[in-house]
C-alpha cells in the first residue's frame, strides 16, 4: 500500500490556524522591540501597501493581534510611520529602497522567524535556546502557515546567499528604520502583506 506524503501545515492555508494560535505565535516577541501587522494587499504592486502599514492606517483583516511598540509614545505625532523609513513613492526612490530586500525560500523562513524572536536576534547567542526552540519554532510554524505555498518572502539581509540558515550568526543588514540595525520579515500572499520587524534602538 502507497503510504500518503506527511501533511505539512507551513505550506499551506492551515485550518488549525485561528486567533488564538496567532496571538500565542505574537506573543513569542514580547520581550523583543517588535513591530508586527499584517495589512491588505491591494494591488500588483504590494509597495504602499506596505507603506501603509508603516503608517499605521491600515487593521488586520482578520481582525487578529499584532505588536506595536510605539502605541502612546510621542514619536508617532510626529512621525506616524516611527520607526520605518516609509517606502518613497517616485520610481527611483522605490527602486532604491527595495534594493535593501532580499527573497529567501520558504523553508528559511521559520528560522528567521525564530531569530528575531530572540534577544539579540542572534541564535548562537540566545541564552536556553536549546530548551526554548521547539516551542519557538512551534509559534514560527504557525505565523508561516497564515501565508499559503506561492507568497513570497523577503528580508534585509543578503545573510547565506539563496538559502540562509538565520541559526547562524547574521553581520550585515540593510536597515528599514531610523535605526542602525534592524532585521524583519516581509510576507506577500495574495490577499495579505506582513510586517514582522525587530530593532536594536541601542
Amino acid at each position: 500500500m502507497r503510504s500518503e506524503p506527511a501533511h505539512d501545515p507551513t505550506r499551506g492555508p492551515s485550518s488549525c490556524l485561528d486567533a488564538a494560535i496567532w496571538s500565542a505565535a505574537v506573543e513569542m516577541y514580547r520581550h523583543r522591540y517588535s513591530f508586527i501587522a499584517v495589512g491588505p494587499r491591494t494591488g500588483e504592486d504590494w509597495l504602499p501597501d506596505v507603506a501603509e502599514i508603516m503608517r499605521r492606517k491600515v487593521a488586520d483583516p482578520r481582525g487578529w493581534r499584532g505588536k506595536d511598540p510605539e502605541v502612546g509614545e510621542p514619536e508617532l505625532l510626529e512621525d506616524p510611520a516611527f520607526p520605518f523609513r516609509v517606502p518613497p513613492v517616485d520610481e527611483e526612490g522605490a527602486a532604491e529602497w527595495r534594493s535593501g530586500l532580499f527573497a529567501i525560500p520558504r523553508h528559511s523562513v521559520k528560522r528567521l522567524l525564530v531569530m528575531l524572536a530572540t534577544n539579540e536576534m542572534n541564535v548562537p547567542r540566545q541564552h536556553n535556546f536549546a530548551e526554548r526552540r521547539a516551542g519557538m519554532e512551534r509559534h514560527a510554524a504557525a505565523i508561516l502557515s497564515r501565508f499559503p505555498e506561492g507568497s513570497t518572502f523577503f528580508t534585509n539581509t543578503d545573510h547565506g546567499g539563496e538559502n540562509p540558515d538565520f541559526y547562524e550568526r547574521v553581520s550585515t543588514c540593510w536597515p528599514l528604520s531610523q535605526y542602525v540595525w534592524d532585521f524583519g520579515l516581509l510576507a506577500v500572499s495574495d490577499d495579505e502583506v506582513a510586517l514582522i520587524w525587530s530593532f536594536d534602538a541601542s
